[in-house]
C-alpha cells in the first residue's frame, strides 16, 4: 500500500520537527520521499488540522507470560465487565479490562496509536510461554527483558568474578530464549525468598550463600551489558519497592554505576514511582520526587519510567515475591505465588487504588512529580507498570494531566487531603507540549531500546508506523482544552502499522502482526559455553537443555538485532 498524508502538523522529536505542516509518504511498509509516492494509486488522508506523530512505544509493560496469564485466571469477574466482540475479517473477539487478552491488548493499544510494546520480565525457563502469548497479540511489535537477577548461574559467575563466562552465558541466554535485555528485580531477593526471607533487602545487604550484594549485581551486570553491546541499558526494578524510605535504596542504586558512564544513559530504573518514598512507615510517608529528579538532573547515565498509577482496580503481579506476599496481608483479597527453578519467584495480587486513601492519593502525585520535576523528557517515560498501577489503556489520561495544570487541578479536589498537603505536585506549574509529549512516548523510548534507525521518527527509512489525532494545536490548548485532548488520544483518528491502516476513526480495521526483537550474537558462540551450559543445567534443572532452547520459528515475524560476540 502507498499512503500520503498530507498538511498534517508533524512532531517527529528525532528529527528535530516539532508541528511544522508537512507531508509523510509511505511505499512498502517505510517512509519515504513524497515524490517516490504514485498518486493515481496511493491513499490519500487529509490530515489538516490534526497532529501526526510516529506511533507509541510502551517501554514497559507486562502483557505476556505465566504471571499475566495467572492474572487474567485470578481476575474472572474482569472478564465479564470489559470485552471486545469479533468482526470477521477485522478482528478477533477478547475480555478483560485489566488483565486483558493476547488479542485485544494489540487493539487497544493500536485504537491509542502505539505499535511497540516490550514485556519486561520473563524468567528463561517460562520465556517459550511469554513468546506464545507474544506471537498471538496483533499489530504491533513486541520484544521481551529476560529476568537475571536471582538467576543461579549469573550468580555464580559474578560471585567468582568471572565476567567473561558471566558475558558468554548471557549471550547464550539471549540467543537461547529469544530476549532482548537484562531486567533485573529486586536484585538478590528470589535467593533469599526461596528461604522464607527477602522482603526489605538493601542494596548493601548480603545475599546468602553469596558473598554478592545486590550493589555487587547491579554494577555486575551493568558491566557485562555495556561489554556486550546489547541495544538496550539494564533494567532495573530496585529494591524495596513500595516500602516507605525506599527513596534512598534507589539513589544508591542509580549511583551505584555512576563510574561505568558519565555522559550516556547505562541504566535504567523502571516504575520509578513505586520506589521514591520518604519516611519510616506509612503514616509518615512522604515524597521522594525532589530527590529522584535532582539527581536525573545532574547525572546522565540513568533514565526513568513512571509506574504511574491511577485510581480504581489493578492486578498487581511481580518477580519481587515477598513485596506481593506483604501487600497481600495488607490488601486482605488473594494471592498468587510462584517460584521458578534457579531463576526467579513472582506474586500476583489484586488491589484497588482509592482517591481517599492517604497512602494512594501520594503515589498519584509522586508519579506526576517526577515526570514534571525532571528536566529532560528524553530520559523520563510514560508507564503504569501495566497492569500494576494501572491499565495502560490510561496513557492518554497521564499525557493529558503532563499537558494539562488545570486537568491536574480538578482530580487534586478529590483527593485524601492530607496526602495533597505532603505532596508537591499542587506547587508544580510546568505543563508538557506536544513535542515533550512525542518526546518520552515516541523517541526517547525508541532510542533507548537502541531501535531509533527505524523506529520513533518520521524520517526517510524509519519503520511506517504512524499516528494521527484529531487534534488542532493552534486552535486548542492542552491547559484550557484537555477534555479535548484527552477524547483524541484515546481514539487515534488514523494508526498506520508498517504501512497498512490498522485504525480509522478509533476503530480496528485491519489485522496484521508485527515483528518480535531479540538479540542474537554476531559470531558463532564458542563450543565451550555448550559444555559449561549443560554441567549447570545437570546441576541446576529439572528439565534438559533442549528442551530449554527456543528455536527462531517458534517466533512469529522474528527480527534479530545483532550484537558483538563475548
Amino acid at each position: 500500500m502507498e499512503i500520503l498524508i498530507k498538511n498534517g502538523y508533524v512532531y517527529d522529536p528525532m528529527n528535530n520537527i516539532k508541528g511544522d505542516v508537512m507531508d509523510i509518504a509511505i511505499k512498502d511498509g517505510k517512509i519515504v520521499e513524497p515524490s517516490e509516492i504514485d498518486l493515481q494509486r496511493a491513499k490519500v488522508i487529509d490530515a489538516k488540522g490534526k497532529v501526526v506523530m510516529p506511533g507509541g512505544i510502551d517501554i514497559h509493560a507486562h502483557v505476556a507470560g505465566p504471571k499475566v496469564n495467572s492474572g487474567r485466571i485470578m481476575m474472572l469477574n474482569d472478564h465479564y465487565r470489559s470485552f471486545m466482540k469479533l468482526v470477521p475479517g477485522r478482528r478477533r473477539s477478547g475480555t478483560g479490562k485489566y488483565t486483558p487478552s493476547t488479542y485485544i491488548t494489540g487493539y487497544r493499544y493500536a485504537r491509542m496509536g502505539w505499535t511497540t510494546v516490550i514485556e519486561p520480565a520473563s524468567p528463561p525457563l517460562k520465556t517459550r510461554h511469554t513468546h506464545e502469548e507474544l506471537n498471538d497479540i496483533p499489530i504491533v511489535d513486541k520484544a521481551c527483558l529476560i529476568l537475571m537477577d536471582s538467576n543461579r548461574i549469573i550468580l555464580n559467575y559474578l560471585d567468582n568474578k568471572d565476567y567473561e563466562g558471566c558475558k558468554e552465558f548471557i549471550l547464550w541466554l539471549l540467543e537461547a530464549v529469544k530476549g532482548y535485555g537484562v531486567k533485573l528485580v529486586d536484585p538478590g531477593t528470589a535467593v533469599l525468598w526461596s528461604w522464607g526471607r527477602g522482603y526489605g533487602l538493601d542494596v548493601d545487604d548480603p545475599v546468602e550463600p553469596y558473598s554478592l550484594t545486590p550493589r555487587d549485581i547491579v554494577e555486575g551486570l551493568c558491566r557485562v551489558n555495556l561489554e556486550l553491546g546489547l541495544p538496550h541499558p539494564l533494567h532495573v526494578h530496585c529494591n524495596k519497592l513500595g516500602i516507605p524510605g525506599n527513596c534512598e535504596t534507589t539513589l544508591k542504586t542509580m549511583d551505584a554505576v555512576s563510574r561505568l558512564s558519565s555522559d550516556k544513559v547505562i541504566l535504567h530504573i523502571t516504575h520509578v514511582q513505586f520506589n521514591a518514598y520518604l519516611g519510616g512507615n506509612w503514616y509518615d510517608l512522604g515524597t521522594g520526587s525532589e530527590k529522584i529528579a535532582k539527581y536525573v538532573n545532574t547525572h546522565k547515565h540513568v533514565s526513568l519510567d513512571m509506574g504511574q498509577i491511577d485510581f480504581g482496580t489493578a492486578t498487581t503481579m511481580t518477580a519481587d515475591a515477598p513485596f506481593e506476599y506483604a501487600l497481600f496481608h495488607m490488601a486482605r483479597w488473594k494471592w498468587l505465588g510462584t517460584d521458578v527453578e534457579a531463576e526467579a519467584a513472582a506474586g500476583i495480587v489484586p488491589y484497588k487504588y482509592r482517591r481517599r486513601n492517604f497512602v494512594n492519593a501520594l503515589q498519584w502525585c509522586i508519579g506526576l512529580e517526577i515526570a514534571l520535576l525532571v528536566e529532560d523528557p528524553w530520559r523520563v517515560m510514560i508507564t503504569t507498570d501495566h497492569p500494576n498501577g494501572a491499565p495502560f489503556t490510561r496513557y492518554p489520561k497521564i499525557m493529558t494531566l503532563l499537558m494539562s495544570k488545570r486537568f491536574r487541578e480538578e482530580v487534586m479536589k478529590k483527593l485524601n487531603r492530607r496526602a495533597l498537603r505532603k505532596a508537591i505536585l499542587p506547587s508544580i506549574d510546568r505543563e508538557y507540549d506536544l513535542y515533550e509529549i512525542a518526546v518520552m512516548t515516541r523517541a526517547a523510548p525508541a532510542k533507548l531500546l537502541g531501535l531509533e534507525r527505524t523506529k520513533g521518527h518520521l524520517g526517510i527509512g524509519a519503520d511506517a508506523d504512524v499516528a494521527i489525532y484529531d487534534i488542532n494545536p493552534k486552535e486548542l490548548d492542552p491547559s484550557r482544552d484537555y477534555e479535548k485532548y484527552l477524547k483524541a488520544f484515546k481514539r487515534a483518528e488514523y494508526t498506520i502499522k508498517s504501512g497498512e491502516i490498522v485504525v480509522m476513526k478509533g476503530e480496528v480495521v485491519n489485522e496484521v502482526y508485527g515483528k518480535t526483537f531479540y538479540v542474537k550474537a554476531k559470531t558463532k558462540l564458542e563450543e565451550e559455553i555448550y559444555g559449561e551450559v549443560e554441567k549447570f543445567f545437570r546441576e541446576w534443572y529439572t528439565v534438559e537443555l533442549q528442551n530449554y532452547i527456543i528455536a527462531e520459528h517458534e517466533l512469529r515475524n522474528p527480527q534479530p538485532i545483532y550484537v558483538g560476540g563475548a
